[in-house]
């Protein structure tokens, strides 16, 4: 036994279905409690007792739907947000802990196990895991060929967006920054990078997840690690910037415990845009 299944999950006072259910809702803006409990399986009455639950200690909040009166629409609050965040970052802490002990090639043999399983249990359908590691040799060129490729076709963003993620990879100093490279059945699916400001601050950048890999948790994950290397650095703040269109991202920033610190007007290819600097203080999260 790995103490993964203990009554009270990650030290807390929820059980296992309790912190499924608010993953859930961290992994939207709304959901409909019908929706829920259908993605869940779950008896409509065990359901509504968490969902009491959850809103008796501020997590949760439950509205009508504008579109049907007849539908309840679940949203998690701020408090609730903070919560799920702790939450994962322990999750993720102990899993640490667990693979601390193993070297780079028992770790990679754990995840082929654990593809295999799920494979053979879940059937044509399953999806492969990830592998998070540093940066290789053509990986930034990759990078810089991802950004230009992928935002040109989902926001029309041009070459000169190209331009910047290129000035940005070539201005990496790798003795003093770091990067994690995602790999979903070999291939890259992912990047995130750690820029040194100075001793105590930093920025996160160029945070990237493939169409094909999204929904794995990949994003959120690549930021855990970038903010765990960032407190390992006796980083005391990062920042990062973004755009408001960029809804997912965004999502797992707030998760993480960005906040939103100013926005602005921009212009990319023609198009206006709204520029975000989001940050958040290390120092009291640490």
């Amino acid at each position: 036994m790995i103490g993964a299944l203990q009554a009270g999950m990650l030290d807390s006072p929820y059980s296992l279905t309790e912190l499924r259910v608010l993953f859930e809702l961290a992994q939207t803006e709304r959901m409909e409690t019908g929706e829920l409990r259908g993605l869940l399986d779950l008896d409509a009455g065990y359901l509504s007792r968490i969902l009491a639950r959850f809103e008796s200690d501020g997590m949760v909040t439950r509205e009508r739907s504008a579109a049907d009166a007849r539908k309840q629409l679940l949203r998690l609050t701020p408090a609730g947000a903070d919560v799920f965040a702790g939450l994962d970052r322990r999750s993720g802490d102990e899993i640490g802990l667990l693979l601390a002990g193993l070297a780079e090639d028992d770790q990679q043999r754990l995840v082929a196990s654990m593809a295999a399983i799920r494979t053979l249990l879940g059937g044509a359908e399953a999806r492969e895991p990830y592998v998070i590691r540093a940066p290789r040799t053509g990986d930034l060129g990759w990078v810089v060929f991802r950004h230009g490729a992928l935002y040109s076709a989902e926001y029309g963003w041009g070459t000169e967006f190209e331009q910047l993620v290129a000035r940005i990879v070539g201005g990496l100093d790798l003795t003093r920054d770091a990067g994690w490279i995602a790999e979903v059945d070999g291939e890259r699916a992912g990047c995130v990078f750690y820029v040194r400001q100075d001793d105590t601050t930093a920025k996160l950048r160029m945070l990237l997840v493939e169409p094909s890999a999204r929904g794995l948790g990949i994003g959120r994950r690549l930021v855990e690690e970038c903010l765990r290397h960032a407190r390992a650095e006796g980083c005391k703040r990062i920042t990062l910037w973004t755009r408001d269109n960029l809804v997912s991202a965004r999502r797992i920033y707030q998760a993480a415990g960005f906040e939103l610190e100013s926005e602005e007007k921009g212009m990319e290819n023609g198009v206006e845009v709204n520029e975000q600097v989001w940050s958040l203080d290390l120092s009291a999260t640490s």
